[in-house]
């Protein structure tokens, strides 16, 4: 990979490399574009095949969260960390605080929060370093467990879909096909229980099944057989890329609403499921809970403000929809278009600031 060529491509701002020696500590840091606010981004560890795939993960993702938090309306630009190490050997408390000088070093141009591989734990490590982290224990000010704030956020989101595809928001009665049945997904089922869904669940845990089915009479079916069950609502809570040439021809969902992430295999899969009428809620949108809550921790955390601004998933979403319906673009495309018009605003007054001769004195 030419790392200049493809930073000046996607438009990339920094990307730090992180060594410690004593500690073992190999990590890159990226940061993608810092327009709306300093870039947030959680911090991956991973066991990667090579440092370019490594450094190749960090950027795409710091791209992703970019538009994460552009499109959830967040002051906050785009980042991303990846450790490189087997997050079940490889982690030492050194290792936290050595990455969380280097974090202190950057001097608020980035914040990180816990991602695949790491945990609550770590990040009272980082803290020890540095404030620029967020998802820390609840008795420093965090918010703790995002997995209910998260599901609250797809739950509004699932609504606003069905509105755009029922014409009603009540999901009461709907029959939703919920894969993946995790912390997330659990909760999410609760709020559709309450509100009179038939739920059809799966899992390769067959205790998270049998949970589901216990709690909400849900009914339970094989893997792979809930691509093509009657329903209402497709819920992907699982694995990415499960819309895909194999699974749409089975959809019979008019509305795909689900916690994954990347959930199209490629973008054409996002064009087909457009052509064929079947409203899809952008997945970095309808699952941006768990980030909108934890940047809620950086005025001091409040729950019933953090659980409000979830809320507004709802409305992104409807706005989303009328882009895809005025400009007859896939959902995906909306979403990515929201999101730029967004920074390009920003971009714009700030650039023209600066052209009328005001010096901006200091940023938070």
């Amino acid at each position: 990979m030419e790392i200049f060529t493809y930073m000046e491509k996607y438009d990339y701002e920094q990307l730090v490399f992180c060594q410690d020696k004593n500690s073992g500590l190999k990590a890159i840091i990226a940061i993608h574009d810092t327009t709306l606010g300093p870039a947030l981004g959680g911090t991956r560890m991973w066991t990667y095949k090579s440092e370019a795939e490594a450094i190749e993960d960090a950027l795409r993702l710091a791209k992703g969260m970019t538009y994460k938090n552009a499109a959830a309306g967040l002051n906050l630009g785009g980042g991303k960390t990846v450790i490189i190490g087997d997050p079940k050997k490889d982690k030492n408390p050194e290792l936290f605080r050595a990455f969380g000088r280097y974090i202190q070093g950057l001097n608020g141009r980035y914040i990180t929060a816990e991602d695949v591989g790491t945990t609550v734990d770590d990040m009272d490590l980082i803290h020890m370093e540095t404030d620029f982290v967020t998802g820390i224990s609840p008795e420093f000010g965090s918010s703790g467990n995002p997995s209910p704030v998260t599901a609250y956020g797809i739950y509004k989101g699932m609504k606003a879909a069905a509105m755009e595809a029922f014409g009603s928001d009540s999901l009461e009665g709907k029959t939703v096909a919920v894969q993946g049945v995790g912390n997330v997904a659990f909760t999410l089922c609760e709020h559709l229980h309450e509100e009179g869904a038939n739920l059809i669940v799966t899992d390769i845990n067959k205790e998270a099944v049998n949970r589901a089915v216990n709690a909400f009479g849900a009914k339970a079916v094989d893997p792979d057989d809930i691509y093509g069950v009657d329903c209402d609502i497709y819920a992907p809570c699982a694995l990415g890329a499960t819309i895909n040439d194999e699974t749409i021809p089975q959809l019979k969902a008019k509305v795909i609403a689900g916690s994954a992430n990347n959930q199209l295999k490629t973008t054409e899969h996002g064009d087909i499921i457009h052509e064929k009428g079947i409203v899809y809620a952008p997945d970095y949108v309808i699952n941006s809970g768990g980030v909108i809550n934890v940047a809620d921790e950086l005025n001091g955390y409040n729950a019933t403000r953090a659980m409000k601004n979830v809320e507004s998933i709802y409305d992104i979403l409807l706005k989303i929809f009328a882009i895809s319906k005025r400009d007859n673009i896939p959902t995906y495309v909306a979403a990515d278009r929201m999101a730029e018009e967004r920074i390009a605003s920003v971009r714009a007054s700030r650039s023209q600031f600066l052209l009328n001769g005001h010096h901006t004195l200091s940023r938070r």
